[in-house]
């Protein structure tokens, strides 16, 4: 018989919001900003460009605009201050963010309900402390969450995705067993992976976002699309959701 769920902790990235769909938004609108302030070039040739900036520097890196400007011609920039087209990008880009940030539709009213349960509730994330911290807040996660404890990024514990380790450290802050927990995330070689590694209860949630593709060795408790399987899937191991 399957131990009671005691603990579920959450990706945040295409898992409980569209960081695919957003980023996109915000990076074009990132270019259009500074297309208006001077850059020369066409729209779609400078966002791919700035997609491989991305690519190639990691996403948390803090300079992705200066590096796009590197790479292209003199003459793409030429009478432009590169800090002004760098700061114009810089506002487009968060005031984007700030626009359309929100969670998936059908996870507020998931994640009210399984706020009233006795489940701890947690995040476990992998990112810069204050971006992934600015997530959550905009995102208006910490009401649903056991308390900010129950909060565990990647930057904060020197252990970072797909080293199980991370997930050991919501293991042993709350004294869970991995029987007694279950992993909501994405990425199946990040997410899924390391919590199949440790015994921990996995559901896959794939959208149709850029990791829709499941290695044989990686094999997930549940694939889902939504957090109404996700409701489901806690009914069958036991949980009373109102």
């Amino acid at each position: 018989m399957k131990q009671e769920l005691k603990g579920i902790f959450f990706d945040i990235d295409d898992t409980l919001y569209s960081t695919t769909i957003f980023a996109e938004k915000a990076r074009r609108s990132a270019i259009q900003a500074m297309i208006e302030l001077g850059l020369k070039g066409a729209p779609e040739a400078l966002y791919q460009e700035l997609i491989e900036v991305t690519q190639e520097f990691e996403p948390n890196y803090g300079f992705h605009f200066n590096k796009l400007l590197d790479r292209l011609p003199k003459e793409a920039s030429s009478h432009c201050n590169p800090a002004i087209l760098v700061a114009g990008a810089v506002i487009s880009y968060h005031d984007r963010k700030f626009r359309e940030l929100a969670l998936f539709p059908d996870a507020p009213p998931f994640l009210e309900k399984l706020s009233q349960t006795n489940l701890i509730r947690g995040i476990i994330t992998s990112g810069l402390a204050i971006k992934q911290s600015e997530k959550i807040l905009r995102l208006g996660l910490l009401k649903y969450l056991s308390g900010q404890e129950a909060i565990i990024i990647s930057d904060q514990v020197g252990i970072n995705k797909p080293n199980p380790k991370l997930f050991q450290k919501a293991l042993d802050r709350f004294g869970l067993a991995p029987s007694e927990t279950a992993y909501v995330g994405d990425n199946p070689k990040k997410d899924i992976l390391p919590c199949q590694q440790l015994g921990i209860r996995t559901i896959w949630m794939d959208r149709g976002g850029k990791h829709s593709i499941l290695e044989p060795s990686i094999k997930p408790d549940y694939r889902v699309e939504s957090f109404l399987e996700v409701e489901e899937i806690l009914k069958k191991w036991g949980v009373n959701l109102p």
